[in-house]
């Protein structure tokens, strides 16, 4: 299903495979050679490369472009690796309480008692071999494999901040609550990732740890405070009356990231939101309101230039001269209310209140101000980023947003025609091969396209969660973690699809058997929950064969 070239020479990429259009997964012999690749590629970078995602065996590289992307495979076929030296930064001492929900499972699982398992697990020390998943969560490798577990068939949709576990040969802590399919053991208070350090990460690659039993745990304290700011700004801005059912601030999102464990988050329909900063004549980058499913309701501080573009709605706009008489629509003063159309810029007065209805289609929609919002950066980028909590908190009621100066033009933008969203019917997604698409039979490929798949609740910006007649793997066992990116369709051993989205994790360690288009990312960002969804399968990932050797 998929390009896989190999080489034979020691200390060279063993082989790459695809991944969609805009990376490679570069394989490779062992640990040692992966972080050789890894050092060659951050400090001397290829032509068109945007990052890099060391994991267990493989390093993923990603591509500015589908051109870029296949000469940066063929590239990685040539290069002859260098020994690299991993530093030794210390050891750091996790204190930990072993009351976790899968101990007993572990302990079953090695043939320990639940003692046994504390022993084993204190009893050594363990190195961190490489980042990733989300910001703060370090792959550590232990000084033997008396602990090496399979992960669970279907991973939580929920894993509590500080949880210790156990996955393959791997142990690690969750730095924040997040999904998560390895087994619990035990739990700390400590902070793994904290922005506010001169080093987020608690343990980094090379650093040596000492997992401690204790009976209490003690949480560190948060070196900032993450409330929204609900006092009152005398600038010019914006003031949440309703966040709605979520709303975020998202712009393209922050990349080269990768190697921290951070994704590169930002918009979800990225067309839409650079429609919306060009009508109201902002940079495309600049932030912007992503909400879902209606509901949002804004009141202008100042009088200020908006642009509402996504999920077709109904924009209705209430002056502050209206008044409700408590009698029927007689009573209220004519004029107060308007209604004002999707993609096209439009005055909201100061103290206008704008409320988004319920989508006709679709499910996100954009709200752009001129100037865009200016909230402070986070990594190089105002986007909230769910995953890892990295980023704006989510909006509530009574914040206020001040406005920016992201403008590139004196003039506000034309009305725009939008694309249709997904309605009642399927949506449609191309899919091409992905990097463990080998993983699995013709029947299960057949299967993953023919079948209509059900968005399910538990969706959201780290990926969508599809229901629907599982999906069978030929290979038994587990993946080694490696690099993942959005568009991924990945198959827990349970058989049913997850979609990462922009705020998925860096790493899993369940095979990919399919790549959504990049380009119908902003379709998948658009289909409600309850909506219905197909997989064509087009196969045009990189052909290395056919890049001409230099």
């Amino acid at each position: 299903m998929d390009t896989v070239i190999q080489t034979t020479t020691a200390k060279r990429v063993r082989s790459v495979r695809p991944v969609g259009t805009r990376a490679v997964l570069a394989e490779l012999d062992g640990l040692q050679e992966v972080l050789a690749l890894q050092d060659m590629l951050n400090k001397s970078p290829l032509p068109g490369q945007v990052d890099v995602l060391a994991a267990a065996e493989t390093v993923m590289v990603v591509g500015e472009s589908a051109a870029a992307t296949r000469a940066i495979g063929a590239r990685l076929l040539e290069l002859e690796l260098a020994a690299t030296e991993v530093t030794d930064s210390g050891l750091v001492v996790i204190d930990t309480v072993y009351d976790g929900d899968d101990l007993a499972d572990v302990a079953e699982l090695t043939g320990l008692s639940a003692d046994g398992v504390v022993a084993a697990h204190t009893g050594q020390i363990w190195t961190v071999a490489f980042a990733g998943f989300a910001p703060g969560f370090g792959y550590m490798v232990g000084e033997n494999e008396v602990l090496t577990v399979p992960r669970r068939s279907s991973p939580r949709t929920a894993v509590p901040a500080g949880s210790v576990a156990l996955g393959g040969q791997y142990s690690a802590v969750y730095p924040r609550r997040s999904p998560g399919g390895w087994q619990l053991i035990g739990r700390t208070g400590a902070r793994m990732w904290d922005l506010d350090r001169s080093q987020p990460a608690l343990v980094r690659p090379g650093d040596r740890v000492q997992y401690r039993a204790v009976r209490e745990v003690v949480t560190a304290a948060s070196s900032s405070s993450h409330e929204p700011d609900s006092e009152h700004h005398a600038g010019p801005g914006l003031r949440i009356l309703n966040p709605g059912a979520q709303s975020l601030i998202q712009d393209l999102g922050r990349r080269g990231f990768g190697p921290l464990g951070v994704s590169a988050a930002g918009a979800l329909d990225r067309a839409s939101l650079r429609r919306a900063n060009r009508l109201v004549g902002n940079d495309s980058s600049a932030a912007a309101i992503e909400t879902v499913n209606g509901g949002l309701t804004i009141e202008a501080a100042g009088d200020q230039v908006i642009a509402v573009t996504g999920a077709p709605t109904t924009l209705t706009v209430q002056s502050p001269s209206w008044v409700d008489s408590g009698e029927d629509d007689a009573g209220d003063q004519p004029g107060g209310q308007r209604t004002v159309p999707m993609a096209s810029p439009f005055a909201l007065l100061d103290g206008e209140v704008l409320t988004l209805g319920a989508p006709e289609s679709g499910f996100r929609n954009y709200v752009a101000i001129r100037g865009g919002v200016d909230v402070p950066q986070v990594l190089g980028s105002r986007s909230a980023d769910t995953m890892s909590g990295i980023g704006p908190a989510p909006l509530a009621i009574g914040q206020e947003l001040p406005i920016g100066e992201a403008t590139v033009s004196t003039a506000v933008g034309s009305p725009e025609l939008q694309p249709d969203f997904p309605g009642a019917g399927v949506t449609v997604l191309d899919v091409v091969p992905g990097p463990r698409a080998d993983w699995f039979d013709q029947a299960a490929i057949d299967s993953l396209c023919s079948q209509e798949w059900l968005v399910t609740p538990q969706s959201n910006r780290v990926g969508m969660r599809l229901d629907g007649t599982p999906l069978q793997r030929t290979r038994e066992g587990e993946l080694p973690s490696e690099g993942t990116m959005a568009g991924a369709l990945q198959i827990p051993p349970a058989g049913l699809p997850v979609l990462f989205l922009a705020d998925h994790p860096i790493t899993g360690g369940y095979p990919v058997i399919g790549v959504v288009r990049d380009e119908h990312l902003d379709i998948a960002a658009q289909v409600p929950i309850g909506g219905r969804i197909r997989f064509r399968l087009v196969n045009d990932s990189p052909d290395f064969t056919k890049t001409p050797k230099k």
